[in-house]
């Protein structure tokens, strides 16, 4: 059978930052002025006061003490509290057309690979700007790539179906090297007056190099040894913006045009869904969590990672074995299981195994085991 792959990864990381101390301070401006405006109906019982947010709530709740955005301004605005991204003409790169570009050229760098000779491109994120055209055939001819490219979405678990995807056309011969991007722009889909959730994500961008064993000449590589996903239907984390909205004519400011979630459902549900697809694959390929060097987890709770690597492993993690990258960058949707893939394999040493799984919004789940070459 054909041998997969990695040979090079990127990462876009926007230049501006926001720390939960200045977030709070925006979130608790806002809840003052609501509560005022809304004060005689808050005095005649007829409504409850919004509550503030702290420091201290985030991290307890999420293990995040801040998060890269494209915009912080807008964002810090009480007045405005969503960032400010201009509308860009038609015959301009698009945002996330030029995310891509950034991840993408220093990933076909660390593989030393020819964007020419890419053969599939995928741009695989939980938030596409547009319906059409597709995000990857703009990337694809902005870097002069080669085949064809196709976006895809599965929320969260995006990144890790599409590395799946590309392993499954690289072993049918269908493509030699693949390019799977995922700019998210998560900010733009948070809803930052929402006390439970306006501190969960950040934005960033990704992008791996896949190859036939064969093509590939860089020394350091990751062999895809197999992949699995699972997909359960729940309406537990939902977003309800689409082009519907207009001929349905709901609220296209409405909240459930955001991110909405019931955090409690979704830890209760999805942290055995995901430790139970990680162990059957291993099984699966006669392997263990003792097997295992590194767990590069979605990076969504820091709670919900660190249960499931107890599960996996039979006992608690160390930091090296479980990195957790979301305290400096959020939960940034499917990019956050690669950026952890990105910042902490070098030390790895040969014939080391490692798991890469995201999960979230579907549900979904997709897993890839690795072993260094």
């Amino acid at each position: 059978m054909t041998r997969v792959v990695i040979t090079g990864t990127g990462l876009f990381t926007p230049a501006q930052a926001i720390d939960n101390a200045a977030l709070v301070k925006t979130f608790n401006t806002w809840v003052d002025a609501e509560n005022a405006r809304q004060a005689e109906a808050i005095a005649a019982g007829e409504r409850e006061p919004l509550q503030p947010s702290s420091e201290e709530f985030i991290v307890k709740a999420s293990g995040i003490h801040s998060r890269y955005v494209l915009d912080a301004e807008g964002i810090l605005d009480p007045e405005r509290m969503r960032p400010n991204l201009p509308a860009r003409d038609d015959e301009a790169l698009s945002i996330q057309a030029e995310m891509g570009v950034a991840a993408a050229n220093e990933a076909l760098l660390a593989a030393d690979v020819a964007a020419a000779d890419i053969d599939l491109v995928i741009v695989a994120c939980s938030n596409l700007e547009r319906a059409y055209p597709a995000v990857a055939v703009e990337l694809q001819a902005a870097l002069g790539a080669g085949g064809h490219a196709y976006d895809m979405n599965v929320a969260c678990s995006s990144a890790t179906f599409a590395i799946d995807a590309a392993t499954n056309a690289i072993r049918a011969g269908s493509a030699s090297r693949v390019l799977v991007v995922s700019p998210e722009i998560c900010s733009a889909h948070l809803n930052f007056r929402d006390r439970d959730s306006h501190f969960i994500f950040g934005d960033a961008c990704t992008a791996i190099v896949l190859e036939d064993e064969t093509v590939a000449t860089v020394a350091s590589r990751f062999e895809v040894l197999g992949t699995r996903l699972v997909t359960h239907f729940s309406n537990a984390i939902r977003n309800n913006a689409g082009f519907l909205n207009r001929v349905t004519d709901s609220d296209p400011l409405g909240a459930d045009k955001l991110f909405v979630q019931e955090g409690r459902r979704v830890f209760k549900e999805v942290c055995p869904l995901v430790a139970a697809l990680i162990g059957e694959h291993l099984a699966s390929l006669s392997l263990g969590g003792d097997d295992l060097s590194r767990l590069w987890l979605h990076q969504a709770n820091r709670h919900m990672n660190d249960l499931i690597a107890r599960r996996v492993l039979g006992r608690d993690p160390t930091p090296e074995e479980a990195p957790i990258i979301l305290d400096r960058y959020a939960n940034t949707s499917s990019a956050g299981s690669i950026i952890a893939f990105h910042l902490h394999r070098d030390d790895l040493a040969a014939g080391a195994l490692g798991v890469v799984c995201s999960f979230g919004a579907g549900y979904s789940a997709g897993n890839v085991v690795v072993r260094r070459r």
